[in-house]
């Protein structure tokens, strides 16, 4: 867990503030032990809370409304996935100055998925087992895509994006970056039906289980969209033979290809200039990912 804050406004959290928290609204776990977890995630702080349990702090506004959304519709999604997922079994107030809605979640073992999947050939087929069904899924009764979230148009990131990548400067090769991003801006755009997207497959959302992928977590970018969106995996976790493995496991075409490693050097450029000073597991990964993003790009 970032000891660093990360945002202007962020709440900071403790196990002694989950004490508080667990004992005055679910005194049924208050003498379970409470242990914080370590993660470069960047909107929740997660603490273990005994052997079964964990609880997940919005640590920033803008992640408050997470709880709800999976509350809502993960009991619906997961009967249909193949790999697992969060269920929740509490929601708490705010109270004792923390402000946000907090939540209670059954424990999922495993380790994020940087460096520590056995197979990538194997993950590949996984993973993409799990983006194909999650797309079949029935959409009916979706809420409705805000602006700037995932699963939308690329140029809704335009602005955003080429102002990350000035304010990264000489840390990045600019100029290929923005050459990808046009790239990808120029792809045609989706114009089949909207599915369903995880949004945010990133390797620290996936975990691993004695080197094989087992769940899929954070599903705080659900949204009905473009399904170019839940490609970042191809870059971020994937390379060579097994990004081809994946690519070919979806069958995707050439402009859902282009948008999707938008999305991924999207993604990077974006959380490299905002957490440069503040989360180095974030730092890695994202410079990993927009590594080979430019690679994969044209010269």
């Amino acid at each position: 867990m970032s000891t660093t804050k990360m945002h202007a406004d962020e709440i900071r959290t403790d196990a002694a503030l989950v004490r508080r928290l667990i004992a005055g609204q679910f005194p049924r776990w208050a003498d379970l032990r409470i242990e914080p977890v370590e993660s470069y995630g960047t909107d929740h702080a997660i603490y273990r809370l005994g052997d079964h349990l964990a609880v997940r702090l919005p640590r920033i506004g803008w992640a408050t409304g997470q709880a709800a959304k999976e509350a809502r519709w993960l009991p619906r999604l997961a009967p249909h996935l193949p790999l697992a997922v969060p269920v929740q079994v509490a929601m708490g107030e705010p109270a004792g100055g923390y402000p946000f809605t907090w939540s209670v979640y059954e424990w999922l073992p495993g380790e994020n998925a940087n460096g520590t999947i056995h197979d990538l050939d194997q993950a590949a087929v996984d993973l993409a087992a799990f983006v194909k069904a999650l797309r079949q899924v029935d959409t009916a009764g979706a809420h409705p895509r805000s602006p700037h979230s995932r699963g939308g148009p690329l140029a809704e990131h335009d602005e955003g994006v080429r102002r990350s990548i000035a304010l990264l400067g000489d840390r990045i090769d600019a100029d290929a970056a923005l050459r990808s991003w046009q790239e990808s801006l120029g792809a045609p755009a989706w114009e089949d039906s909207e599915v369903w997207v995880h949004g945010d497959l990133l390797p620290g959302n996936l975990l691993v289980v004695d080197g094989r992928l087992s769940a899929v977590i954070d599903f705080g970018g659900l949204n009905v969209g473009d399904p170019a969106c839940d490609l970042q995996p191809a870059w971020n976790v994937f390379a060579g033979d097994s990004r081809l493995r994946f690519r070919a496991e979806l069958r995707v075409d050439d402009a859902s290809w282009l948008r999707g490693r938008g999305w991924a050097l999207c993604q990077a450029v974006m959380a490299l200039a905002y957490y440069w000073d503040t989360n180095p597991g974030m730092v890695r990964q994202t410079a990993h990912a927009l590594a080979q993003v430019l690679a994969d790009s044209s010269p």
